[in-house]
């Protein structure tokens, strides 16, 4: 695991290629060496309503929310969160350059004791990234 999950004001389609950035996210959490590759799931999701700041319709957002397994150091985790968000900033510095833009992380532990999962992904994956 880690769960990566991004939520974005709809008007921010038309300044970033959000599926890019997916790519983006994954890759630098790969990178890492943190999370298997097997466990990485990206998803992002235009919110329906949104109001920011002023209400300015032109104000845009992108919040990644980071769930992960409980168990890695702290060091890991800070490493990790830091590499994530300095790939998401420099893939989005050209709107934050050009518009009214916030962007965003959080990465946080999932409590073991509330947390079920099934799956069958790694037997599709090649034996490297298993």
């Amino acid at each position: 695991m880690p769960h990566l999950h991004i939520d974005y004001s709809p008007n921010l389609a038309a300044r970033l290629d959000v599926a890019a950035l997916c790519q983006v996210v994954a890759d630098a959490a790969a990178k890492t060496g943190v999370f298997p590759v097997a466990g990485i799931r990206v998803r992002a999701t235009a919110c329906t309503h949104v109001v920011m700041a002023d209400g300015n319709p032109d104000h845009a957002f992108l919040d990644l929310s980071v769930r992960l397994a409980a168990g890695r150091a702290d060091a890991a985790k800070q490493a990790a969160a830091k590499a994530i968000f300095q790939a998401m900033e420099a893939f989005c510095a050209p709107v934050m350059a050009s518009s009214s833009f916030m962007l965003s992380m959080e990465m946080r532990e999932i409590d073991p004791a509330l947390s079920f999962k099934s799956s069958s992904i790694r037997q599709y994956l090649p034996k490297e990234l298993q």
